[in-house]
């Protein structure tokens, strides 16, 4: 009997529940239905398997002395009266060099690692795999002006910018050995997940880039006409000893075909050898040096992309198309072109080179217009005397 009462009081509920100022709700009751946390968590739910993010280059140097050597230095500048007075007499001069250097060797790298996750870098190199590029390279390209333009974290260098390989210079001791690698992420013609390999250098001895192999020969970046912005990154990788990658080697420029490439694959074949340490990337867009490219050493046309819109809709012709002005109405089932041609055959049959044109009318609307004319042509003579419509646009 007191389960029969429990029951009953349960379904007396949820119908009090499914109603709400007289109206009955649809769906579960919400005591029954799920909250919306738990369905975005549903909507939302990504294995962890394939999600994980793998940390695939070297730790952070745990030194105790860098963190003791920080504190010393915020405790003197605290202390010191006349850095004081010169701050708040806005007179204080701060060295640049020692403040970069100081911002590298302390949250630089992890700025530059949150920088390249915000461009998806990692995701599109190495998938699940990312690394904190403790490595400082500093590429710069010659402009041939007495300039030169630094590669930083997504900074745009225009492909006429980049003609010549870089100067690429980073810290180390003699003994080690390095490999660099150049590669568009989005710049592959035939299969968006691969990449094109604009420069290998492998068994870099030190810091000489030109001592090391050079197994792909540098060309400029190629990003195609309408395709937007493309990003090119450098990667430094540091090896455990001598490599012969098995990669074939590619020296002249009109091999782009034997340039495809995937860092993700490369790297799996290599972890056990290599491992990333550096990194510097920028962003470029097309200008004519692309074009001069394919067709000076491709040997080729140029591929250009563009957004091809749908033709507009138009509906089938009506008996009486009612309240819809005729000239208008039946310039849709015409050829543009023909239009275009009237029109401007219009415009032109009114202009002398040689004359001024005739003076506006005072009260374009007050002039009457004949009672048998019929209403849609009344309006485009209205148009006419008030500068309105197409005719005026050519």
């Amino acid at each position: 009997m007191l389960h029969t009462i429990i029951i009953d009081c349960f379904r007396a509920n949820l119908q009090l529940q499914q109603r709400r100022l007289g109206h009955r709700l649809r769906g579960k009751a919400p005591i029954l239905c799920r909250t919306i946390k738990d369905r975005l968590e549903e909507l939302n739910y990504k294995d962890e398997l394939y999600t994980a993010k793998v940390d695939i280059g070297f730790p952070a140097d745990r030194r105790t002395s860098v963190k003791q050597e920080q504190l010393e230095h915020l405790k003197r500048i605290k202390n010191d009266k006349q850095m004081e007075k010169l701050a708040r007499n806005y007179q204080l001069e701060i060295d640049l060099q020692e403040a970069k250097k100081v911002w590298l060797e302390t949250l630089g790298p992890y700025h530059k690692k949150q920088i390249a996750d915000h461009y998806s870098i990692y995701e599109h190199l190495y998938g699940e795999g990312y690394f904190v590029p403790f490595i400082n390279i500093e590429v710069t390209y010659d402009l041939k002006n007495g300039t030169c333009l630094p590669v930083y974290t997504g900074n745009v260098i225009k492909p006429s910018e980049a003609l010549e390989q870089p100067e690429v210079l980073f810290k180390s001791d003699g003994s080690s050995l390095w490999t660099l690698v150049l590669s568009s992420l989005d710049g592959h013609m035939q299969d968006s997940s691969k990449e094109y390999a604009h420069w290998i250098v492998a068994n870099i001895p030190g810091n000489a880039i030109e001592k090391g192999d050079t197994i792909v020969e540098y060309i400029q970046p190629l990003p195609l006409k309408g395709t937007g912005y493309h990003r090119y990154v450098f990667v430094l990788y540091k090896q455990n000893d001598r490599i012969l990658f098995d990669i074939p080697e590619v020296t002249s420029p009109a091999q782009l075909e034997a340039r495809t490439f995937v860092t993700r694959d490369w790297y799996k074949k290599y972890q056990d050898i290599v491992t990333p340490a550096g990194l510097a990337f920028y962003q470029t867009i097309w200008d004519s040096s692309v074009k001069d490219f394919f067709h000076d050493i491709l040997k080729q046309k140029e591929p250009i992309y563009e957004y091809d819109f749908p033709e507009p809709y138009i509906r089938p012709q009506e008996w009486f198309p009612l309240r819809k002005p005729f000239n208008l109405y039946m310039d849709k089932y015409r050829d543009p072109k023909q239009v275009k041609k009237e029109y401007l055959v219009r415009k032109l049959k009114n202009e002398d080179p040689f004359k001024s044109p005739d003076p506006p009318l005072r009260f374009p609307n007050a002039h009457p217009l004949p009672h048998s004319m019929p209403s849609w042509l009344k309006l485009h003579e209205k148009k006419i005397r008030l500068g309105w419509g197409r005719v005026n646009d050519v």
